[in-house]
């Protein structure tokens, strides 16, 4: 069986940068969930927020900003708005942003 680390990287994702971090309370007492805008390079490019994959909890959980094409890419500047409810992936003391050139870390208040 093939480790996760060990597979090829997809060729039509990248992470890209991001211009706000909000996080808001969620429906739920105690939960939270996170929002991300930005620009994005490709008008059809689908941006997500990706978790990354821990063994352990770590102090700030990892999450990547990352725009996926399929097809063509349109070269024309976008905005975008994308979240994610942090229930389950945050670290003991937060979260951790990662974009293409940035990251910032922000603390989440225990439920």
């Amino acid at each position: 069986m093939v480790e996760f680390h060990d597979l090829p990287k997809a060729e039509s994702c990248r992470r890209i940068d991001f211009d706000r971090i909000e996080i808001a309370h969620g429906l739920v007492k105690g939960s939270w969930i996170l929002i991300v805008s930005g620009t994005k390079p490709y008008i059809n490019m689908r941006v997500e927020l990706m978790p990354l994959i821990y063994v352990q909890q770590p102090e700030y959980w990892g999450i990547e900003v990352v725009g996926c094409l399929s097809g063509i890419g349109l070269p024309a500047i976008g905005a975008y708005t994308v979240s994610l409810p942090l229930d389950g992936i945050t670290g003991t003391k937060g979260i951790e942003v990662i974009g293409a050139t940035h990251s910032e870390k922000r603390k989440i208040p225990p439920p």
